[in-house]
């Protein structure tokens, strides 16, 4: 799959193509079915397939101040889409400038003069251009006159998620924050995913028996509700079971807000320096501060032994 940042990465010989546009952070059901739309009509019409979205999110320059917490970065969002079969991604850079672009420009400047397109596939809700100005309806009417069509696909997929909300990026970063993994992870199609360098913290982990590993997250990463979790740490393409911790440490008041990962039946690893991942499966308990340190490596143990559980009972599905 190819990878653009900007309309000046994309071939100068490109062909004709068929594009869908948006964030499309966390690359949920409801996404997989319009980019897999984008890539099923590409496919029957002989031509490449295009997912066009933007860095950084569009609301950070409209409000700063309002980035949403993302549920993927841009690398993660590109490995998930060249899965479905999309043959390039472009990142638009979304600077101030770029937003005065009123629909029309947009329309010409992308979508015409570089992509080429001969079919565009978005949802019923998609706004684009200066003030999002822009919708289905009139990227349609424009159609007509720069020789492509529009298809709309209804991305609504609801589940238990929610409550039965329409899945979208907004609930399942509202079910994060919770701590609602399970429901997420029905929205995402998979567990929940953070990743980063491994630094060193306090290293009491280490002391008490448990090393963990400690993960300097992301900018704007979409961090679970304080509490213990349930997952994977991949490290150097090895996916270990694991115990997750995220929170301030309160046994020890702490004030930083962190995430840490225990590698089960794991001894000797070093991973300080490596980018690793680490996806959530379950909630395990909330974040607690115990009378004695007794109890609390009392309470780790169990922790452990419920977190291998579930961690075998997944794997074994």
């Amino acid at each position: 799959m190819q990878r653009w940042r900007g309309l000046e990465d994309i071939p100068q010989d490109w062909g004709r193509s068929v594009v869908t546009i948006g964030s499309y952070d966390g690359v949920h059901r409801g996404h997989q079915l319009i980019i897999g739309r984008a890539v099923e009509r590409a496919r029957e019409l002989g031509v490449p397939s295009v997912v066009v979205t933007f860095d950084p999110h569009p609301s950070e320059v409209v409000r700063p101040g309002s980035h949403p917490p993302l549920l993927a970065p841009h690398h993660r969002r590109a490995e998930l889409m060249a899965e479905l079969g999309v043959d390039a991604v472009l990142v638009l850079p979304f600077t101030a400038e770029f937003s005065q672009l009123s629909p029309a420009d947009f329309i010409v400047k992308v979508l015409v003069d570089k992509l080429h397109a001969c079919r565009v596939i978005e949802g019923p809700n998609f706004r684009f251009g200066h003030r999002a100005a822009g919708n289905v309806e009139f990227l349609a009417e424009l159609g007509a006159t720069y020789d492509y069509e529009v298809e709309v696909i209804d991305l609504r997929v609801s589940g238990a998620a929610g409550g039965g909300e329409p899945f979208s990026s907004t609930l399942t970063r509202r079910l994060v924050a919770e701590g609602d993994m399970a429901g997420a992870a029905e929205i995402l199609g998979r567990p929940h995913r953070v990743e980063g360098i491994v630094v060193r913290g306090a290293q009491r982990g280490r002391e008490l028996g448990f090393p963990t590993a400690n993960v300097e997250t992301l900018p704007h990463t979409a961090i679970p509700a304080d509490g213990v979790y349930a997952g994977w740490l991949t490290a150097a393409g090895e996916r270990m079971p694991a115990a997750i911790s995220v929170g301030t440490n309160p046994q020890f008041d702490g004030t930083e807000r962190t995430v840490e990962a225990y590698a089960i039946d794991r001894e000797g690893l070093d991973l300080y320096g490596l980018h690793v991942t680490v996806d959530f499966l379950a909630y395990v308990r909330g974040m607690l501060k115990f009378d004695t340190l007794d109890d609390l490596l009392v309470a780790m143990a169990d922790d452990v032994k419920k977190c291998r559980e579930l961690t075998a009972a997944y794997d074994g599905q």
